[in-house]
């Protein structure tokens, strides 16, 4: 009798519990992985191969798993660059991305192979920011509801409006110089608010449960109206904010929003430094990692990168030059890129390589058009090409003292942040007096309009003589900067104009390393923080 109630027990038990498993599967966590800013970095860090199998054996371990980007991925290069983007599109759909968006340097190939590159993307672009002010529609979808793991969540995209300067400004404009293309920006960031605000509540009307900006937004270095904790603070009904832009890694920040609730915030880094892990909860909590340690690679994604990456093996493996020291854009003692708040004899190579193959004056480099380092031993055309990865073509114009001392102190308004137009230089000196507080003033998309106090920037010197405001000086660089008006550097827009699209950054360097240089890297270029051509007082 004992026996038949333990047998009978023990069948109501299996009953009750196989009845249980289908509710217990639709109450389970949900993983979103992320990225972003990978710039190209295929096989850097983690690498797709290892991030494609990591998300595979999510899926077959019985989890609901999906993938986000939050911009810039196509760019950064030689194999982003020389495919204007499309080889890497094409190993991102046999990724499987679930949701995308595009960074500033998505549009870095001009508008045409934007959309064509948009229309590539199995899982699209969306930014619900980015406008077509000629027909006052989105281009782009704003947002996309998923359902899965008996939740509903919605997926916001939101593009730094800092893309009308970060990326080439002319781009953006029609051939008169009148912006067709916007991104809600303004002076208050109000515009951003709203139309954010706007999408997220259409996007809760739809049924999502939970919420989440896929954001190209940033913090160190962006500007604060328009960074991920403006729009956390300003808004209410997001529950995190997928970060990107300003290249930072941290799982969890927070920061309180209309209604004192708490916003997540997560960015992965870097070119794959990190894939970020996060996990909405069965309880509508949410729990943020970054991951790292990811063994196993996805072999079909392997041949494909090689695939793509064979097509453009003759073009790189030229070699250029030798260098018996690296040539670094960031410091060796932590690997924090310095070329956008200090000197490093990167700064120094490329504006002398501007400043004598352009044969001008001087020569300035914005610091955030320099981005790998060029490591020591024989370096190939590759290496060039995966330090100077725009693809801008050089400039020279001819301007005042005065515009040339713009130039510098617009460079060095945010120091000691970060700042894409932090001003490398060739045939100049000059000093950053960071005690005193930048009066830049800045129009409502970023663009450089005045000094309204005294001047950072002191004690310029042009090749042994101090500055003359009223003076003409002839400037070399990119024509991103000096003809484009990039990174907002508008006050060379009434320069003269005196060469343009001759030659472009890499080919320069190159033809400065063999033609100037005798293909060997000279050792005044030996010291990491440079020819110490800029002096800061701290």
């Amino acid at each position: 009798m004992a026996n038949y109630v333990r047998r009978t027990c023990f069948v109501l038990l299996t009953m009750l519990f196989t009845l249980a498993a289908p509710l217990m599967a639709l109450a389970e966590d949900i993983i979103i992985l992320h990225t972003n800013d990978i710039h190209c970095g295929i096989l850097d860090n983690v690498g797709f191969p290892h991030l494609s199998q990591y998300k595979k054996d999510l899926k077959k371990a019985g989890h609901k798993v999906l993938l986000v980007d939050a911009g810039d991925c196509v760019q950064g290069a030689p194999i982003g660059k020389l495919s204007k983007g499309e080889s890497v599109v094409r190993i991102m759909n046999a990724v499987k991305y679930d949701f995308l968006i595009p960074g500033n340097h998505e549009y870095d190939y001009g508008m045409d192979q934007f959309f064509k590159l948009a229309k590539m993307q199995k899982s699209k672009y969306h930014s619900c920011n980015f406008i077509d002010l000629r027909t006052n529609t989105l281009p782009l979808a704003p947002s996309k509801i998923i359902k899965i793991g008996g939740k509903t969540l919605g997926f916001v995209g939101v593009t730094t409006p800092q893309t009308l300067n970060t990326s080439t400004p002319k781009f953006f404009q029609d051939d008169k110089g009148n912006y067709i293309y916007g991104f809600f920006e303004d002076d208050t960031g109000e515009k951003l608010y709203a139309q954010i605000q706007k999408t997220v509540d259409q996007v809760r009307k739809d049924g999502a449960e939970y919420v989440f900006i896929v954001g190209h937004l940033g913090m160190d270095g962006s500007i604060p109206r328009w960074a991920s904790p403006a729009i956390a603070q300003n808004t209410r009904g997001i529950d995190a904010i997928i970060d990107g832009h300003s290249h930072e890694k941290y799982a969890v920040r927070s920061e309180k929003n209309l209604d004192g609730k708490d916003v997540l915030i997560t960015q992965t880094g870097t070119k794959l430094q990190t894939v970020g892990k996060l996990v909405l909860k069965d309880d509508g909590s949410l729990e943020s990692t970054l991951e790292t340690n990811l063994k196993d690679t996805d072999k079909k994604i392997e041949k494909l990168i090689a695939k793509e990456n064979k097509k453009f093996e003759p073009i790189l493996n030229q070699p250029v030059g030798e260098t018996a020291f690296d040539i670094r854009s960031d410091n060796p003692a932590d690997k924090v890129r310095r070329v956008r708040n200090g000197e490093t004899n990167m700064g120094d190579f490329v504006a002398d390589a501007y400043k004598n193959v352009l044969d001008t004056d001087v020569a300035i480099v914005n610091g955030g058009s320099l981005r790998n380092n060029i490591k020591k031993g024989v370096f190939t055309y590759a290496s060039l090409l995966e330090a100077f990865p725009f693809g801008n073509m050089c400039a020279a114009v001819e301007c005042s003292g005065q515009v040339l001392l713009d130039a510098l102190e617009f460079g060095a308004s945010n120091y000691p942040e970060e700042r894409g137009n932090f001003m490398q230089v060739s045939g100049i000196t000059y000093t950053i007096d960071s005690r005193i507080p930048s009066s830049v003033k800045l129009d409502d998309k970023g663009n450089f309009v005045g000094v309204t106090g005294e001047y950072r920037v002191k004690d310029v010197m042009v090749n042994g003589k101090p500055l003359d405001l009223k003076a003409n000086y002839t400037v070399g660089g990119s024509n991103y900067v000096l003809k484009n008006g990039g990174d907002g550097n508008v006050m060379f827009k009434d320069c003269k104009l005196l060469q343009d699209g001759q030659i472009s950054d890499v080919d320069a360097i190159m033809e400065y390393v063999q033609n100037y240089l005798n293909a060997k890297i000279p050792a005044e270029y030996e010291a990491w923080d440079g020819q110490k051509r800029i002096k800061i007082i701290k």
